[in-house]
C-alpha cells in the first residue's frame, strides 16, 4: 500500500494574456511575469530554486497553455482544475477578496491542501482536435443564427446578404469537418475509436467525431466517472425530511447536447431503446429525464465498448 507523502510547497498560477501571476503556498510569495517566453523560462527557474515540484492552474481559456506545456516538460506535476473546484474553495475560506495575486495565492494553497488535483494533460493532438471541434460549433451556431434573421427581414438586398453569409459559413464549417475527418482518419487509433462509435444506435459520424475530440477519457473510466465528466450523472440532493431528488450538473455541455440528440433518434428507431424510453414515460419522468436516461445509457456503452476494444453487436443495451 502506497501512503500519500504531504506536499511541503506548491505553486498556482492565475494566467492572463498578459501577464502570470504565481504563488507559493505555504509562504504564500508571489510575483508576477509576462505571458511570453522569457517570463516562462523564468518561472520555471524560480520555482525550481524553490523546490516547488507541483504546480496547479484553472482550466480557463488557452493562455495558459505554453506554461503548461513548458512546466510538463521540465518535469514539474500540472493540474489543470476546473474553475468551480477553485470558487467553492475559496467559498469555503470565507475570502471575498479578488485580485490576480490572490487568486494565485488561492490556487497554491488549493494545489498544498488537495491531493487529487492532478490528471493526465491533453497532448497536442487533443488540443488541435478539440479545438477544430470547438470552431466547428461556433460556425454551426452561426449559420443558425443567421437563418433565424434571414426570417425576420424583407428585401432582396438584405436576403441576399443572408443567403451569402449563410453560404460562406457553411464552407468553412465544410472545411472543418473536412479536416477533422481526415485527422482522425489518419490516426490508427482515433479510427479505431470512431468506428466503435458509429456503430451504436443514435451515434452518427458528427456526435462520434465530438465525442472523439472533447471526451477523450472514454474507454478509459468507470461508468460513473465517464457519466459525470459528461454532465449525465444524476446527483442527489436531500436535506430533513424533504423527499430526495436527483438531478444532473456539470460536466462537459457539448458531450451531453450531442447525446442528448443521439438519444433522441436511438429512443425512435432501437427498439430496446425505445422501449426503455416508454417505460420511463409510464412511470410519470417527463420526456427530457427519460431521454437524459437514455443518453446516458449511450455513454456508458460507448464506454465500453470502447474499452473492450468491440464494436456494437446489436445486443441489448442493459447498462
Amino acid at each position: 500500500m502506497t501512503i500519500a507523502v504531504p506536499l511541503a510547497v506548491a505553486a498556482g498560477v492565475d494566467a492572463g494574456q498578459r501577464f502570470l501571476d504565481v504563488a507559493q503556498a505555504p509562504s504564500g510569495q508571489t510575483f508576477r511575469m509576462p505571458n511570453l517566453a522569457e517570463g516562462i523560462a523564468e518561472i520555471i527557474a524560480r520555482l525550481e530554486r524553490s523546490g516547488v515540484r507541483r504546480v496547479v492552474l484553472e482550466a480557463i481559456g488557452p493562455y495558459a497553455e505554453p506554461l503548461v506545456k513548458a512546466l510538463s516538460v521540465a518535469g514539474f506535476e500540472v493540474g489543470i482544475v476546473n474553475p468551480r473546484r477553485i470558487k467553492a474553495f475559496r467559498e469555503a475560506e470565507g475570502s471575498r477578496a479578488k485580485t490576480d495575486r490572490l487568486d494565485a495565492r488561492l490556487i497554491a494553497r488549493f494545489a498544498l491542501t488537495m491531493p487529487d488535483t492532478l490528471r493526465p494533460l491533453p497532448t497536442d493532438t487533443q488540443l488541435e482536435l478539440k479545438a477544430l471541434s470547438l470552431r466547428r460549433r461556433q460556425l454551426t451556431e452561426m449559420i443558425v443564427m443567421e437563418k433565424t434573421r434571414m426570417k425576420q427581414v424583407r428585401g432582396t438586398l438584405l436576403l441576399d446578404s443572408h443567403r451569402a453569409a449563410i453560404t460562406a459559413l457553411s464552407a468553412q464549417c465544410q472545411a472543418i469537418e473536412a479536416e477533422l475527418a481526415k485527422r482522425i482518419g489518419d490516426d490508427a487509433e482515433l479510427r479505431r475509436v470512431l468506428h466503435i462509435l458509429k456503430s451504436i444506435p443514435g451515434i452518427g459520424e458528427r456526435v462520434a467525431t465530438l465525442l472523439i475530440t472533447d471526451l477523450p477519457e472514454l474507454g478509459q473510466r468507470d461508468r460513473k466517472a465517464i457519466a459525470s465528466l459528461a454532465g449525465l450523472a444524476p446527483h442527489v440532493s436531500q436535506s430533513g425530511a424533504a423527499p430526495p431528488r436527483a438531478a444532473i450538473a456539470g460536466g462537459r455541455p457539448c458531450v451531453r447536447a450531442a447525446l442528448y440528440m443521439a438519444a433522441l433518434v436511438a429512443a425512435r428507431h432501437h427498439p430496446k431503446l425505445r422501449d426503455d424510453y416508454n417505460a420511463l414515460r409510464l412511470q410519470g419522468k417527463p420526456g427530457k429525464v427519460a431521454l437524459i436516461a437514455i443518453a446516458r445509457k449511450l455513454l456508458v456503452t460507448a464506454n465500453a465498448l470502447v474499452k473492450a476494444d468491440t464494436p456494437y453487436q446489436g445486443k441489448t443495451l442493459d447498462t
